[in-house]
């Protein structure tokens, strides 16, 4: 399969970690660190992360609890983080709420 996209939806609860290298949708409630090496993962809406999240590429339309360390990073109008995020690339829509610092580049 090329390219296969991952999905835990809502009503799903993981507590421990989570590697893939794929692409990933996360719309349940994890607890424990989700990791990537260059995949795409995509926290939504109803997600409730609490853990360190480390990919390629990182959008925020739920909650994160948590480090997020990416080469793109993108927070959504309705996310809220609570951590710090170290990305390449950042971009954060009106409405979005982060508390914790950023580390923009390099």
């Amino acid at each position: 399969m090329a390219n296969a996209t991952n999905v835990l939806s809502t009503g799903i609860e993981i507590i421990g970690s989570i590697r893939f290298s794929n692409d990933m949708i996360i719309d349940g409630k994890i607890e424990g660190e989700i990791t990537s090496d260059k995949g795409k993962v995509t926290i939504g809406e109803n997600a409730q992360i609490k853990g360190d999240v480390t990919a390629g590429e990182v959008k925020v339309y739920g909650n994160v609890e948590g480090k997020i360390t990416s080469q793109r990073c993108e927070l959504k109008d309705k996310s809220k983080i609570n951590g710090d995020i170290k990305s390449k690339v950042f971009s954060m829509e009106e409405g979005a709420r982060l508390t914790g610092r950023t580390e923009i580049g390099g």
